[in-house]
């Protein structure tokens, strides 16, 4: 039986030669790109960062088995603490990657460090960026692009009776850079949560970092409590409904009394009677729609997370570029390795036999 099997033997000394023969040009390939590094870091903005660290929290059982207690008293089932929560920690980095969450950020003001600049952070997107030396080729396109199509008009962000997002390829574009500037993740064990925002000015970073805090926790507490908001309205226009019947049958009650003193006719002290029952039926209601009330106001406020800042937005004082030493580094090693490629590649009769 015959192996078909064909062993590739390379020539170590040979190869080491070969370069050494070649090292004056190695040596200028290595330098040009490492220059070429250099003028590529220079001209790159600095990027600074800021953490926000918080850890949800919820109301402890002994609340929810207190509301219970009161609810048992009034003869209501209401099961707290017993919930269908759909908004896992692990979605939070998704709710803050998405459109609509990014799109809020648009009008939060701003300001730079120096007060050079203050404005909306989409006006500082869009006006008072800094553009790296490697995007000059990609901006000059969509300049030119620009000139030769039809000017956009801004569109709205969002339509309320549609409920859809429409935007701008401007805004689209805008809102996918702020996007990529904003990172989240939770701690699968300890459910913290870290927003780090990454921006050309500390100021800016820290305040946006801030900012996604806050709109964070307003989502999560919407998403939350909004069971217990739509109860809670019911029970208040159930409330009012209550009081007014109950007003009405107590004005009723009270004009027929007093339009009737001294009548001893059997017939009207029944209607008297009948108007006594009616309104204390309708009190009744009215009392247990207001204990109802109350209940559902103390249902928000159970169902309300807590959070605790870890640790706050901070301007920060050293940018988070990587050092122009590394990025000398790197390219010169690329020139090496480009350089030592074609040469190889050129002379691997040299040292590669089959």
């Amino acid at each position: 039986m015959t192996d078909n099997k064909k062993i590739i033997d390379l020539n170590i000394i040979e190869i080491i030669k070969l370069l050494q023969s070649d090292k004056k040009k190695i040596i200028i390939y290595s330098i040009t790109a490492g220059v070429i590094g250099v003028l590529l870091a220079f001209g790159t903005p600095k990027k600074y960062k800021s953490t926000v660290m918080l850890a949800p929290e919820e109301s402890g059982g002994g609340f929810s088995g207190s509301l219970s207690s009161l609810s048992a008293m009034v003869g209501l089932n209401m099961k707290f603490g017993q919930t269908g929560d759909a908004l896992y920690p692990e979605i939070y980095p998704n709710i803050v990657s998405s459109t609509d969450f990014i799109i809020g950020m648009f009008p939060v003001e701003i300001s730079t460090k120096d007060n050079s600049v203050k404005c909306d952070y989409y006006t500082y997107w869009e006006k008072h960026q800094k553009i790296a030396v490697s995007d000059y080729p990609k901006a000059l396109l969509v300049k030119l692009k620009g000139m030769f199509s039809k000017k956009e008009e801004s569109s709205p962000l969002k339509s309320k009776q549609e409920g859809t997002i429409s935007l701008s390829r401007k805004q689209e574009e805008i809102a996918k850079a702020m996007s990529s500037m904003v990172e989240c993740s939770v701690d699968k064990k300890t459910s913290v949560i870290t927003i780090t925002v990454e921006d050309q000015d500390p100021r800016v970073a820290a305040l946006i970092a801030d900012s996604i805090k806050q709109h964070l926790q307003i989502a999560i507490t919407d998403y939350r409590t909004k069971k217990s908001r739509l109860d809670m309205d019911y029970m208040g226009k159930l409330y009012d409904e209550a009081k007014n019947d109950y007003d009405k049958a107590r004005q009723t009650y009270a004009t027929y009394s007093d339009t009737h003193q001294g009548i001893v006719l059997q017939k009207y002290k029944t209607k008297e009677l009948e108007l006594e029952n009616e309104m204390e039926l309708k009190y009744n209601i009215f009392q247990t729609v207001a204990e109802q009330l109350q209940l559902a106001k103390a249902k928000v406020q159970e169902k309300t997370p807590a959070f605790t800042v870890l640790q706050s937005a901070t301007v920060p004082n050293k940018h988070s570029s990587r050092p122009k030493i590394v990025t000398l580094v790197i390219w010169m090693v690329l020139g090496f390795l480009l350089r030592s490629g074609i040469l190889l590649w050129k002379n691997k009769k040299m040292f590669v036999s089959i």
